[in-house]
């Protein structure tokens, strides 16, 4: 496939556009791009829902939808959406996409089928699509979903951790190639019987804009003082995050916050978004004067606010290791502030920040060690603008949008050659 112009692609992705948080954008993104290459494209998704794991209310009550969103014809199939994250009510939602999937999949046939994981339902149709209109499948892993249900901390995951890892190890094996967004899945992926030949790093990019209001202002606007030391969590409140680590930093902090390391100001921590954990961290957090919750950012204010914090925190359970990397980092990046990771040693999240240069990581769970790592910066400006001009120019050297959407593209062309 040298150019797609004229032929039919086919993206799999239960997330997709208007989320604008996780593998949502992305997806948009890549089905858009494909579409300005002159490919006629669709996209078999579910209804949005991430990432509060509630339908979007213009959606709710629907069936099914087919729509028009930038040039690419989106085929929405209604499923369950649990607020509550079980391994049952996370099996039940991946049924209920399958399910829908296969009694009414798009009335087109495809010349490449490409799929996004983690939603095992997703690779199975994307595969049983591919298969029967007899054309190659590709797979970009996200995240690995039988890693996720024993490292995550689920109820009741690590019973369906080697169900869901043989599920997604023989949607592996069939497709043509498998994009993996970080070097630390290859191995994992590899050991389900994906020949590494057959393995490509596709990592993701950056899919905001970089900031550029006054930063200032913003931090008026949210009523965040000047001497403050804002850390700021933005996005998914899961189980995999581990956002208890940052509910006991702003415990520690003390009322109002502590005092941050040399700057006479105090330490504040800021959790931005949804998930269904917020309301458990919420009643944790009862009484915790140094914590506040916000709503998700539109799409204009969300890098604003970004910028606005003066260190931008990524948090994983310590037992999540090489199932997941964080999408925020790519925004965190474009933001130009430090990051901490409060993660595993080792983890792809680790390493990840090490390779940027963008920030320090420090033991998973451990909040008396993040708030040291968070006075250690308040103390040191000139540490902090280092820092973040780093993370500013890993974006501009390995994750921008067009290198991302070239990867992207190329895994697309020699999966069709090879297909």
């Amino acid at each position: 496939m040298d150019s797609f112009a004229g032929r039919c692609v086919l993206v799999v992705s239960t997330n997709y556009a208007p989320e604008h948080a996780g593998i949502g954008p992305y997806s948009a993104q890549i089905a858009e791009h494909l579409a300005t290459l002159g490919a006629d494209t669709h996209v078999l998704a579910g209804m949005p829902h991430y990432p509060a794991w509630r339908v979007h209310e213009e959606y709710r009550g629907r069936w099914r939808v087919r729509e028009v969103r930038e040039g690419v014809t989106v085929h929405r199939r209604r499923h369950t959406v649990p607020r509550r994250q079980t391994a049952l009510r996370r099996g039940l939602f991946e049924a209920g996409v399958l399910a829908h999937g296969v009694v009414a999949p798009p009335r087109v046939r495809p010349d490449v089928v490409l799929s996004q994981m983690p939603s095992l339902a997703g690779g199975v149709l994307g595969a049983r699509i591919a298969r029967r209109a007899g054309v190659p499948h590709a797979v970009v892993v996200q995240d690995l979903m039988g890693a996720a249900a024993g490292q995550s901390g689920m109820s009741g995951g690590g019973r369906v951790a080697s169900f869901a890892g043989g599920v997604e190890g023989r949607v592996l094996r069939s497709a043509a190639l498998v994009g993996v967004v970080h070097e630390s899945f290859t191995d994992r992926v590899a050991a389900m019987g994906v020949p590494r030949e057959r393995v490509r790093v596709v990592p993701n990019w950056t899919h905001v804009r970089a900031p550029g209001g006054d930063r200032a202002l913003t931090r008026a606007r949210l009523g965040w003082p000047e001497d403050a030391t804002v850390v700021l969590h933005s996005g998914n409140m899961g189980l995999k995050q581990g956002l208890e680590v940052l509910v006991e930093t702003a415990r520690l902090a003390g009322p109002g916050g502590a005092r941050a390391g040399g700057t006479g100001g105090t330490v504040r921590v800021v959790l931005m978004g949804e998930g269904h954990r917020r309301g458990y961290l919420r009643e944790l957090a009862r009484g915790v004067e140094s914590l506040d919750f916000l709503p998700p950012a539109g799409a204009e204010e969300f890098p604003e606010i970004l910028a606005a914090a003066d260190i931008l925190a990524v948090t994983q359970r310590a037992s999540v290791l090489d199932m997941s990397l964080p999408s925020k980092l790519t925004s965190y990046f474009t933001a130009g502030r430090p990051v901490v990771a409060s993660v595993a040693a080792g983890s792809g999240t680790a390493r990840e920040v090490e390779r940027s240069g963008a920030g320090v990581v420090v033991p998973a769970e451990d909040p008396e060690a993040l708030l040291e790592a968070v006075r250690r910066l308040a103390g040191d400006p000139g540490r902090c603008a280092e820092l973040g001009a780093r993370g500013r120019e890993y974006v501009e050297r390995r994750l921008s949008r067009r290198a991302g959407l070239e990867r992207i593209t190329a895994l697309l062309r020699e999966a069709s050659a090879a297909g």
